[in-house]
């Protein structure tokens, strides 16, 4: 209740209509009895003109169709969330525009519910544009993210009503026949998809993503894609080894495809009639005689949980047919068994969601992890390139009373209750499991072992009694299959060193599914005093989603910037371990990847960076591959500006464009530079080139005479080569076409640098122009307008002053502020505006710092060009342009306002 003398809420949001001019609510439930007090005020913002604009869900369904049926009715435009299993949508706020500047928002508890705005126990802030001018622009961002997001819909009364109605969880799963959309994430790996295809040429590919993610929704889209011919789509055969599995997802293509009489089933039961489009059991395959389908019968094969295809049913099928598309779902590809399910692949994973994406979408549940010490030494204990030695690692652990009880000791401080834990623990050795299991058992945790050697019926048993709680902990030794996806899981031991961060994911996804009641999931991992070769920064980074530079910061941080609900926290002793580690690796990181060149002898960067799982950037954090081959005994004499060009070629990490990439690896393997002056677009392509190895104050004379002089270095040009394959290979967008004239090397859905850009342009001048350095260029020769955008403009991780100035909006639109000093009227302004008209174009190139976590000049994304839609304000003036193309999945998640 609110205290005596203090104004009803209800009352406060009613003056405060009466004087806006716009409205914007954020609400998670809207309901009748909330909305009628407001509704005259709301009526009078309608007919003077204004708008409220509503977000809202359907989740628990609390929301009424009358409630927001009336606000629509007075105007309003309410979009909604239709998921009624779970929603991000927490937050409660309304804002209040005026054109005088005087806005205002309130922030806090209250739904649009009669007991929220009239006698709830709510808490509720004000704040103002003139005091919280920040605070406000962050809000209006979001919101208008939020307003632009597919996952929000455009009321439909009927869409809300099926929305609403209960389902039932068995028999077949038929969705209503709405328009539905790929979530952010979802278009991410559409588009990654289409990569890998497209400009890869790469058909056969495995997607492995959490259950829960919607792969099966995914796969339609991804079909849905595929080019229809002669008004038919591609033959389609869908395989899963269950047959509710086939009911869901026949409805879903449906629903994708808009065609409620897509597809057949073949099981035990139902045959195909057509047999174009299949939805089949592998059992009914199976006893079928596989080898009479012709093995091009099908041009598109989708298996789901992909991770059965190892067993013989499955290898029948997929080694007898021969589809041009091959795509592979699963949420684990690791088999207790061993057997690896990538060889339909090139022994590739195309596709794998990220652990932060997951958890940011609400996929995955939290995690808090604790690091403790164990007083363990391991420094001593045998090691080669695949790690600890097992069998003397065993010896150290088995049988140590001391280490057991540090970690009964924080299970017992950490976790709530470990009578009611359900608890993966994982062990270096079938010994080890059972000495950690019975003395689990002595302290009185009723727990059990389950290895690659317990027969299938007694480690599903073991499931069954850690699932129904008969058993608290689980002790397994190398199992991650299927049988232990437990989604009840809530806690995760390990106890032992692992050093990969794949198999470490692997195992903390284990407890990352999402089940009613389960909060998160604790994890306790226990540290020793490592080895010196041992690298905690893999499993961190993973952890962190960030690079092993910042690492050290985050750690003496405590990683401020986790996804929401998770947590990392280390003991004092073990943060110091792992902080002693990781700048021992950063020292020594040169002499370690010399010892395995050393070891692997005289292969190329790609085989190189493949077999020690090496990456890139630590390579040349340590001085680039031509310096680590001549110390490996593999390269030639160094020569002059060696240093300098070494360290240029460093900072062309950034190189994604594929025609580019195509040119420059043709002309570095001929023993001389082109000739100049033969085509106007090599000739800029060449200056993007000189300008990347000597800067723009050259001070070399012509261009030919800066290129030969690297030509020289027949080392440094194999380096550049060598890099510019992996470069290639690891690109992750289609290039688009800028519009520009063809003598201009630029893609849209590239990185360049400024400098690059400005040499595209034929701008390469010796000094940089002034306005350049400000942001925007003006190129006189092509009447373009260039604007190089940094979205975090401050150097610190996060400033809430300068967060929220230029951003996507959506993937087509984008928020961007003038020069300080651009008034709408003046010349520049009216420019920008009439672009169109006076046949100029707008180009824009955006990046999402300064510089990298590990301290390097970070290059800009060309998001392509761009018109103009509409401007608030001046001085700066705050203009949004319309996209000629998406942004990429992946950078808009980066770039927009929520991010």
């Amino acid at each position: 209740m609110r205290a005596p003398g203090e104004p009803a809420f209800a009352s406060e949001l009613n003056r405060e209509l009466a004087s806006a001019d716009r409205v914007d609510l954020i609400s998670a439930f809207v309901v009748w009895n909330g909305v009628r007090v407001l509704l005259d005020e709301i009526s009078n913002l309608n007919a003077r003109g204004g708008k409220l604009r509503l977000i809202t869900t359907t989740f628990t369904g609390i929301t009424e169709a009358r409630a927001l049926e009336e606000l629509i009715q007075r105007g309003a435009e309410v979009k909604v969330s239709y998921d009624i299993r779970s929603t991000r949508l927490h937050a409660k706020a309304w804002l209040f525009h005026r054109a005088s500047g005087f806005g205002t928002a309130y922030v806090g508890s209250s739904n649009l519910t009669h007991t929220a705005l009239h006698d709830g126990l709510e808490w509720n802030v004000r704040l103002s544009q003139v005091r919280s001018a920040e605070l406000l622009s962050r809000f209006a961002a979001t919101f208008e993210s939020y307003w632009q997001d597919p996952q929000f819909e455009d009321y439909e009364a009927e869409r809300f009503s099926v929305a609403l109605q209960p389902r039932s969880t068995e028999g077949a799963f038929a969705p209503a026949m709405f328009d539905i959309h790929p979530f952010p994430f979802q278009a991410a790996i559409l588009e990654r998809l289409e990569v890998e295809r497209e400009r890869h040429d790469r058909w056969h590919n495995l997607v492995v993503a959490a259950t829960g993610t919607g792969k099966t929704v995914m796969a339609a889209f991804d079909y849905a894609r595929q080019p229809v011919v002669s008004g038919r789509r591609p033959t389609l055969l869908f395989v899963a080894h269950r047959d509710e599995i086939l009911n869901q997802s026949m409805a879903t293509f449906r629903t994708v495809l808009k065609d409620g009489a897509f597809g057949e089933k073949w099981t035990g039961k139902e045959k195909p009639v057509l047999g174009d489009h299949v939805f089949a059991s592998i059992q009914s395959l199976h006893a079928a005689d596989v080898a009479a389908v012709p093995p091009d019968r099908y041009q598109v094969v989708i298996v789901d949980e992909f991770h059965h295809a190892a067993a013989a049913s499955y290898r029948r099928l997929l080694d007898h047919l021969k589809p041009r598309l091959l795509l592979g779902l699963t949420a684990t590809p690791e088999r207790a068994d061993g057997l690896d399910v990538t060889k339909w692949f090139d022994g590739r994973i195309a596709i794998e969601l990220r652990l932060w994406d997951a958890i940011q979408q609400d996929l995955l549940c939290p995690f808090q992890y604790f690091g403790i010490a164990d007083d363990v030494d391991l420094s001593e204990v045998r090691w080669s390139r695949t790690g600890y030695d097992t069998t003397e690692l065993s010896n150290l652990y088995t049988g140590n009373h001391a280490r057991v009880a540090k970690v009964l000791e924080a299970v017992s401080r950490i976790v709530k209750d470990p009578l009611e834990m359900r608890a993966l623990c994982f062990c270096v050795s079938v010994s080890h499991a059972q000495f950690m299991a019975a003395a689990f058992i002595t302290a009185g945790v009723p727990s059990t072992v389950v290895t690659g050697e317990t027969p299938t019926e007694a480690r599903q048993q073991a499931v069954r009694d850690l699932r129904a709680g008969t058993i608290n902990a689980l002790f397994s030794v190398d199992v991650f299959n299927e049988g232990l996806d437990v989604p009840g899981i809530d806690t995760v031991l390990f106890l032992r060193p692992t050093e990969s961060a794949t198999i470490f994911l692997q195992q903390l996804g284990r407890g990352l599914r999402k089940e009613e009641g389960k909060s998160g999931l604790t994890v306790l991992d226990f540290i020793g005093q490592q080895n010196r070769s041992f690298r905690f920064a893999p499993r961190f980074a993973a952890l962190a989603g960030t690079g092993s530079t910042q690492l050290v910061r985050d750690i003496e941080a405590d990683f401020p910037f986790l996804p929401s609900g998770c947590a990392i926290r280390l003991d004092r002793v073990a943060r110091q371990i792992v902080l002693n580690n990781l700048r021992t690796s950063l020292r020594g990181r040169r002499a370690g990847l010399v010892s395995d060149l050393v070891a692997l002898g005289d292969v190329s960067l790609g085989e190189f960076l493949a077999r020690a799982q090496r990456e890139l950037s630590d390579v040349y954090s340590a001085g680039g591959w031509a310096s680590l081959r001549r110390e490996a005994g593999l390269g030639g004499a160094t020569g002059p500006d060696e240093e300098r060009l070494a360290a240029a070629i460093g900072r062309m990490r950034h190189i994604d464009d594929e025609a580019r990439t195509r040119s420059y690896r043709n002309w570095l393997q001929q023993s001389e530079p082109p000739a100049i002056g033969a085509a106007l677009r090599d000739d800029r392509l060449l200056e993007m080139l000189s300008t990347d190895l000597w800067g723009r104050a050259q001070g070399l004379g012509s261009l030919l005479a800066a290129l030969q002089r690297f030509w020289a270095h027949v080392d440094l040009r194999k380096e550049l080569v060598e890099l510019l394959e992996v470069l290639d290979d690891q690109a992750q967008h289609l290039h688009l076409d800028s519009g520009l004239p063809p003598e201009v090397p630029l893609y849209v859905h590239e990185r360049y640098t400024r400098d690059e850009v400005l040499a595209a342009l034929g701008d390469a001048t010796v000094q940089a122009p002034a306005s350049s350095r400000e942001g925007v260029h003006f190129n006189r020769s092509y009447q373009s307008d260039v604007f190089f955008v940094t979205l975090k403009k401050s150097e610190e991780r996060f400033s809430p002053s300068t967060m929220y100035r230029d951003y996507a909006i959506s993937p087509t639109l984008f928020h961007w502020e003038s020069q300080s000093r651009t008034t709408a009227n003046s010349p520049t302004g009216i420019r920008y505006q009439e672009h169109e008209q006076r046949g100029s174009t707008v180009h824009l190139f955006v990046r999402e710092a300064t510089t990298s976590d590990g301290g390097e000049t970070v290059s800009f994304l060309y998001i392509g060009p761009a018109t103009y839609v509409t401007h608030a304000g001046e001085r700066p003036m705050q203009i949004t342009w319309r996209l000629a193309h998406a942004l990429p999945g992946d950078f808009y998640q980066a770039a927009k306002a929520v991010a």
